[in-house]
């Protein structure tokens, strides 16, 4: 996919993850991936790595949005992980199966990230929340995505605090503004006069067409 956003994003699991967990704000962080799902759908393609906490949350916010989220989204998956794929699955009809490698759960993680970085166009990346993988993703998003905006919304916390600071310096709103359809709308410069089309193929590639201007008003 061109002009792809991708999306790293988890709950903490206080379990295996306590350092993450601890610092992480599971409210939060399902506002932000909520947010993330209305600033782009119908705007923008959208590619993560299926979790289980978020396929669901991504699934509820786009099934009430009208547009065909089957061609709007990737979501991949490793053979690794087949027994425990969640059943919202079922749902996105575009997702890639990656291969395990090895039947190791680690060589297979690395081999489905870098099979989703290679395959498409991203514009940006945005990390939520999370755990060590996110901080993988992070890394591995910058090697081959190097020309990509990365959004951190360090407000939620957990491993996305530590892609922060891999940053070394990210704007304070992304700290402190919990108004996160405003912020992502500035982060990824998404007009919110921007409309949303039912597919990629529906729409125009020049972005001034796809604005909406009030009747008797031409664009400057």
């Amino acid at each position: 996919m061109a002009g792809a956003i991708f999306l790293s994003a988890s709950v903490p699991d206080p379990n295996r993850s306590a350092e993450f967990a601890r610092t992480a704000d599971s409210v939060a962080i399902q506002a932000a991936v909520s947010a993330l799902i209305y600033v782009i759908l119908g705007r923008r393609p959208l590619v993560w790595g299926g979790h289980p906490a978020i396929t669901p949350m991504i699934w509820v916010v786009a099934s009430d949005m009208g547009v065909e989220y089957g061609q709007w989204v990737r979501l991949y998956q490793s053979r690794y992980f087949e027994d425990e794929f969640p059943e919202d699955n079922k749902l996105f009809q575009n997702v890639t199966f990656c291969d395990e490698v090895d039947r190791d759960r680690n060589k297979s993680l690395l081999g489905m990230r870098e099979q989703m970085f290679k395959e498409n166009n991203f514009d940006a990346a945005v990390f939520i929340g999370g755990m060590a993988g996110i901080i993988e993703e992070f890394n591995l998003f910058k090697r081959f995505q190097p020309k990509a905006k990365v959004v951190p919304v360090v407000s939620t916390g957990g491993a996305t605090l530590e892609v922060g600071r891999l940053l070394g310096k990210v704007d304070d709103d992304l700290s402190n503004d919990l108004d996160y359809v405003a912020l992502l709308h500035r982060h990824l410069d998404i007009s919110v006069r921007e409309r949303r089309y039912k597919s990629p193929g529906a729409q125009p590639k020049a972005i001034q067409r796809r604005l909406w201007r009030q009747p008797g008003k031409s664009e400057t």
